[in-house]
């Protein structure tokens, strides 16, 4: 008889998301599902930090979903997507310096760890220009600064929030774009399929009320989307594109990616392929211990 395969799901809420990869996860034969809620748990770093042979990561929380994936990675138990990706995704810096030590096209980034050094790097930048936390999503606490006047205020902002990543500058060129970016969705390296998310804001993420609508994924995107996969790691990852006159730019690469608006869109079971991939790169884990 196969061996059950147990497989840790960690959350923080049950989404939509997390909803349709249960469903699916519990069709699976020979799967076992342990839920595994970040709210509630807690962990003797000395001991396995559960009887699972695979945690599925879906965190809400970077922070969370980052340490207890290291946890659990300590003792040998695999992690989807693994600690070092994660930690690759959910700091824009090292995301950003990936991406330009790989060459591909991104969105120019200038650092500073001052609001007067701050306010020289927007200077050289220009405006307008970007502000972001240099861990954050949803699109949260993102600022265009048009103007030295409106630059003064982000950044006392900034300051008087306190907290280490606000004493930590992340500022981006500003690209103009057409009404709309780009999210593809990427299994491996490969990837299945891709969204607009249009929006009369400049911030055009659907949990800020962009609209999402069917994109194909043209050989310029794929090319894109498997190279950056293939240098920030494959895995489960939302990659976020914006078109240019010159070409597409990666913008952001995202380690636990929402869809619930992009399954009907574009006509792919992403579920389906998540949990395609999650068993596929454990099996053997599982068969071989």
């Amino acid at each position: 008889m196969d061996r059950i395969m147990k497989l840790g799901l960690l959350y923080t809420r049950m989404r939509i998301e997390e909803k349709l990869l249960l469903e699916e996860l519990e069709s699976r034969p020979g799967v076992e599902v342990v839920r595994i809620n970040d709210d509630e748990a807690y962990f003797d770093i000395g001991q396995k930090p559960g009887d699972v042979d695979v945690l599925f990561e879906r965190s809400i929380s970077y922070s969370r979903g980052l340490y207890i994936s290291k946890i659990f990675a300590a003792f040998g138990i695999p992690v989807v997507n693994p600690p070092a990706l994660i930690e690759r995704c959910g700091d824009k810096y090292v995301t950003s310096q990936i991406l330009f030590q790989a060459g591909i096209p991104s969105p120019r980034v200038l650092m500073a760890f001052s609001e007067e050094s701050a306010l020289k790097a927007i200077e050289a930048l220009g405006y307008p220009c970007v502000l972001k936390p240099v861990i954050g999503s949803w699109g949260r606490l993102l600022a265009k600064v048009d103007n030295p006047a409106t630059a003064e205020a982000f950044l006392e902002h900034k300051a008087t929030l306190g907290g280490v990543n606000h004493q930590i500058f992340y500022i981006q060129e500003y690209i103009d774009k057409p009404g709309r970016d780009i999210r593809a969705f990427v299994i491996g390296d490969e990837p299945i399929c891709a969204i607009y998310r249009t929006s009369e804001s400049w911030i055009t993420n659907t949990a800020r009320g962009g609209v999402a609508s069917n994109c194909p994924v043209t050989p310029e995107i794929a090319d894109l989307c498997t190279r950056t996969a293939r240098a920030i790691g494959k895995g489960l990852l939302a990659i976020d594109l914006f078109e240019t006159p010159d070409g597409m730019l990666v913008n952001e690469v995202n380690h636990t990616m929402e869809f619930r608006n992009s399954i009907r869109t574009t006509g792919v079971n992403i579920p389906c392929k998540m949990v395609d991939y999650v068993l596929a790169n454990s099996r053997s884990e599982v068969e071989n211990s």
